[in-house]
């Protein structure tokens, strides 16, 4: 592929969304001056992991980076999966490389299954919980579904250090259905886990006490779980937190999370605040609402991007500043547009602005998937 179809980027951000839309459109990337200015140039520990995972998912990339790690070339292989292991990096959470893998997984060669290993629950990635119970949802939607779409929490960790063990795996596709989503329908429960790793188990039903204390006054159908794990399960930091998901009668699936402090960081945090603020969080999310929760809005949206040569709906929150710079990836690496329109709260009765994305697939084929 001449330097003509090379896409050429600056700058850290989002360099995710620019690795994985790579990889799907088998366009190759050129990423330059990566926090050049800084002290500390170059790439960051998670960074480059996030970088060696791809390159185990796929045949044949091929990915140069200068010796000050400040810029990288990536030419993308084809997606090949199979049974893998990788150990992500503790700064960031599992969540941050599990979320590039739930748009990768159902267009490799062969299904993945892969074992994560690191923090499992922290403050700034999506923890594994809420991914498990929104975003496998979402895949199904588009007709990524069967018995092997499966996330399993084998052993919780922490930060700073982590030890925690996830297993993804997933079925592949040949073609992605197209989906119509647009009314999300009435709240009709609420679940949701609350967890302590080694602090008192006490911790996680005062953080469900504290939480009940809000959300019962909406719906009487709430059930949280208490996940103690012990021993050598636990990982190797203390600490503890809370994932809820509200569930309507249509099946769109909003979430909110907290997370304690991590170990030797910042003031300790009650249970009872934690449950609070969890609880006020995934209000905040419902008054924003949409068939997809903020969390998910760019996974939909490539979805909707790679299905067949159909229209698609889905209805939105308001656009996240994430979502709306994987918009403009979109249109650079698939030319793809969608189409907007927003939707004022008088004519949806409820909650805050919505957003209406439409758009007509690409027709995206998995050239990389075994005919048998």
């Amino acid at each position: 592929a001449g330097e003509a179809h090379c896409l050429s980027y600056t700058g850290c951000n989002f360099l995710r969304q620019r690795l994985v839309l790579a990889t799907l459109s088998g366009r190759p990337l050129k990423i330059r001056k990566i926090r050049a200015k800084e002290e500390d140039p170059g790439l960051r520990d998670f960074e480059a992991s996030f970088i060696r995972l791809i390159d185990k998912v796929t045949n044949g990339s091929r990915i140069e980076i200068n010796q000050t790690g400040t810029s990288l070339y990536y030419q993308p292989g084809l997606l090949y999966g199979g049974s893998l292991e990788h150990d992500c990096s503790p700064s960031r959470g599992i969540g941050y490389y599990l979320e590039s893998l739930l748009c990768l997984a159902p267009f490799m060669k062969h299904p993945l299954k892969i074992v994560l290993r690191g923090v499992t629950n922290d403050q700034v990635d999506p923890s594994v919980d809420v991914l498990k119970a929104t975003a496998l949802p979402l895949l199904k939607k588009f007709g990524i579904d069967g018995e092997s779409l499966e996330i399993k929490i084998n052993r919780r960790g922490m930060p700073p250090k982590g030890g925690g063990e996830i297993l993804f795996s997933c079925p592949v596709r040949k073609v992605l259905q197209p989906v119509q989503f647009t009314d999300p329908g009435k709240i009709k429960r609420i679940r949701g886990t609350a967890y302590s790793v080694r602090v008192s188990p006490q911790m996680a039903n005062r953080m469900v006490e504290s939480a009940r204390g809000i959300l019962n006054k909406f719906l009487p159908d709430i059930y949280i779980y208490t996940d103690h794990m012990k021993g050598a399960s636990s990982g190797k930091s203390p600490g503890f937190g809370m994932c809820l998901t509200a569930e309507t009668i249509n099946g769109a699936i909003l979430s909110a999370e907290l997370a304690s402090n991590p170990q030797g960081q910042g003031a300790a945090v009650l249970p009872e605040e934690l449950g609070q603020n969890c609880a006020k969080l995934l209000l905040e999310e419902v008054y924003r609402g949409g068939c997809v929760d903020s969390t998910n809005q760019s996974l939909a949206l490539l979805l909707m991007t790679l299905g067949q040569r159909d229209v698609s709906k889905v209805l939105l929150g308001p656009l996240s500043p994430y979502t709306i710079e994987f918009l403009r990836h979109l249109r650079s690496f698939f030319q793809i547009m969608f189409k907007i329109e927003t939707k004022t709260p008088e004519e949806e009765h409820m909650g805050g602005e919505k957003v209406l994305m439409t758009c007509v697939g690409t027709g995206f084929c998995n050239l990389s998937k075994t005919i048998r």
